[in-house]
């Protein structure tokens, strides 16, 4: 019977896992509605796979962008596909630990908490992703030493210094995995007049692109719409162009990662120094990135295990120390 589920609540994917260590269930935050009606035609995957259709009728809105509710309806929509997906059944009326970003004010949280319950949970407690991704990761968050959690989301990134059970410094900006996504596509029309999708522009990013020069050699090939003819062009990248392609949204995480690390203090940032920069998120995925890090930064950095997952890892780890963790304020919302 399921009493408690965990959830990553984020711009590309909602995770959801129902034990700790288990399987997480991962469905796309997208829905696709008719253009026309406004009917909802499908939710997560299915919705994913429709984002090649964009403009035969059906648009796709991503409710949740940016650590952010755009959509209170369609969030709810999301959560409930994701839930049932995971086999929560709404008779059962589980707790759920949602992690999302610590960008987000009350009046958001609020809503998370809302389109949760909605959904089909009893209450909804919710744990910063950076947090819930340390714990994931299995830092040692609630001793005194310092330790550095970078969470690379799909629109978010997120560092902070955690020590004592608490947040010390932080830093955000608002680039992730679709901003690289982003710069790929413009390159493709720049460089070849090829236009490609959202999909097409994530997995050549996946299959080729890298951070740092070290893990160039992939090539791959995409295939998208001329620019001047619309007839169908494929054109075959390497890991080089790529690189540079997606050098300034790429910067900016790197500027993510040296403010958290300015911000703490002395004796912490020794202790991360001594340590690693731990790098979590879909975005920690990319090729050459904790190599990146460290030659921009000076300091060891090194991608956790199941990076797309830690997040959601770590709520469930924290339903362990549930009430510690609520009464040192980890967990909350308005």
């Amino acid at each position: 019977m399921i009493r408690e589920i965990a959830v990553d609540l984020g711009t590309a994917n909602t995770n959801v896992a129902v034990r700790a260590g288990g399987p997480v269930v991962r469905v796309p935050s997208v829905v696709a509605l008719e253009e026309r009606t406004g009917a909802i035609l499908a939710v997560g995957d299915g919705a994913w796979a429709m984002l090649a259709r964009q403009g035969g009728g059906v648009t796709c809105i991503r409710p949740f962008e940016r650590g952010s509710i755009t959509d209170f309806d369609l969030t709810e929509r999301l959560l409930a596909g994701a839930f049932e997906r995971a086999g929560v059944r709404r008779f059962l009326r589980p707790r759920a630990l949602i992690a999302v970003s610590s960008t987000i004010g009350l009046i958001e949280r609020r809503a998370v908490r809302e389109a949760a319950v909605s959904a089909g949970v009893r209450a909804a407690e919710l744990i910063d992703v950076t947090t819930s991704s340390a714990i994931g990761a299995g830092l040692p968050i609630e001793r005194p030493g310092g330790s550095c959690i970078v969470h690379v989301g799909g629109g978010t990134t997120e560092a902070a210094i955690v020590s004592l059970g608490g947040v010390v410094s932080t830093a955000t900006a608002p680039v992730g995995g679709f901003d690289l996504d982003a710069a790929v596509r413009t390159f493709l029309q720049e460089a070849y007049g090829v236009i490609v999708g959202e999909r097409a522009a994530e997995e050549l990013k996946i299959a080729a692109a890298s951070a740092h020069e070290e893990d160039d050699g992939a090539y791959a090939e995409v295939s998208g719409r001329d620019l001047e003819s619309g007839a169908p062009k494929a054109v075959r990248v390497s890991s080089p162009q790529l690189r540079q392609a997606i050098h300034e949204p790429l910067g900016q995480i790197i500027d993510v990662v040296r403010a958290v690390l300015t911000e703490a203090p002395p004796d912490l940032a020794h202790d991360v120094i001594e340590g690693s920069i731990v790098l979590a998120g879909g975005g920690a995925l990319l090729r050459g990135l904790a190599r990146r890090v460290h030659e921009e930064t000076g300091v060891p950095a090194r991608v956790c295990e199941r990076p797309a997952e830690v997040a959601t890892l770590g709520a469930m780890r924290a339903f362990e120390a549930f009430g510690r963790l609520r009464d040192q304020g980890i967990l909350g919302g308005a």
